[in-house]
């Protein structure tokens, strides 16, 4: 509908602004609501109207969409998940929401979020629909390859990382030797190669993946030049990711870091691409 305005729910990071001027490019007008403590303030600049909320003004943000006259929407962004413990301000409606839930897991509150919004008659739409050619695309990335250990390693960690998502604890596996290293949970990724990097040492493999149930409105997985970083901060030595199902940011000057650094990164359609193991 781009005679519509487009509402943009933005976290943090670089992705709002990237959707905003991706949105404006086709046509559309852009109003966004930023959640104050992680939007980047630049996003007023890339939008036509902005409102800030607290984190969990629920109502508060729906009213902003409808006065704007939005009925199409994107979540674009992070929101850091140990915030829901210590600084966020739900009102009524985000109470009520909350109490519903039979879980707190990420699928769980951004499904139940995205429910209430539709709700209103504000469709929720994929995250990419604006930007389809950020995902990673198929093979190896950079010029080193995986070794045979490393690719075993890859092989061995993928089933694990898709069942740790199929529990919605998180998209983030290291691994060692056939030995799991470290579990990505509320910490989120970099933290979590940090953690492998502390207790493996030398020549980690990274593994993230897509949720088997991942609702592509939100919370894909994503790469970015931060990782790599992580990444030569740990000695890990290969970042294997899953193809069409996870956003890369900053996709070139993370592989020039990756070739400078001797870390391989991979990009995996599935088992089908490790049967040769």
């Amino acid at each position: 509908m781009k005679d519509q305005p487009l509402g943009l729910i933005a976290g943090a990071g670089q992705f709002p602004l990237l959707c905003a001027r991706a949105a404006r490019m086709c046509g559309r007008r852009v109003v966004a609501v930023a959640h104050k403590g992680e939007t980047d303030s630049l996003l007023s600049k890339e939008v036509d109207q902005i409102e800030w909320v607290h984190l969990g003004q629920l109502g508060k943000l729906i009213k902003a969409l409808k006065r704007a006259g939005a009925s199409e929407a994107i979540f674009a962004g992070s929101i850091t998940k140990t915030r829901m413990f210590k600084d966020a301000r739900p009102d009524l409606r985000a109470i009520r929401l909350w109490r519903s839930l039979k879980n707190r897991l990420d699928d769980g509150i951004l499904r139940a979020v995205a429910n209430e919004i539709e709700a209103e008659g504000i469709q929720i739409l994929p995250s990419t629909v604006l930007l389809g050619d950020m995902l990673v695309p198929s093979g190896i990335l950079t010029r080193r390859r995986p070794s045979k250990s490393q690719w075993e390693d890859i092989h061995f960690g993928w089933s694990l990382a898709k069942e740790l998502g199929r529990l919605d604890i998180g998209q983030c596996l290291v691994v060692k030797d056939r030995a799991v290293l470290a579990v990505e949970a509320i910490e989120g990724t970099d933290n979590t190669i940090l953690r492998g990097g502390q207790f493996g040492g030398r020549g980690a493999v990274v593994i993230k993946v897509c949720k088997p149930r991942q609702d592509t409105r939100f919370d894909l997985p994503s790469i970015g030049i931060e990782t790599v970083h992580k990444m030569v901060q740990a000695r890990a030595a290969v970042l294997a990711v899953e193809v069409g199902r996870t956003l890369f940011f900053d996709k070139g000057p993370s592989i020039e870091l990756a070739n400078r650094s001797g870390i391989v990164i991979v990009g995996i359609r599935g088992r089908d691409d490790l049967s040769h193991i």
